[in-house]
């Protein structure tokens, strides 16, 4: 096979990139979503709880549900 064949253009994955900088929000329920992890939550319930308890709501400042969290997880590409 030819070097040219085998050699394929980089193909970037969606959450490779990012068309704009993290907002405040992006930035604190990233936050709390890595403390939680590190405190050894695993289970999407006990993240949902865990936010709700530490106050970091939603957008429009409501609590999560595991809906409300999994509509915003599609919503950011994760």
């Amino acid at each position: 096979m030819e070097q040219e064949n085998r050699i394929r253009e980089p193909e970037n994955k969606i959450w490779q990139t990012r068309l704009h900088e993290q907002t405040a929000f992006e930035r604190r329920l990233a936050q709390a979503m890595e403390s939680a992890f590190a405190d050894g939550v695993t289970e999407l319930d006990e993240l949902v709880n865990r936010l709700n308890q530490n106050g970091v709501r939603d957008e429009q400042n409501r609590a999560w549900t595991i809906d409300s969290f999994r509509a915003v997880m599609a919503e950011l590409g994760a």
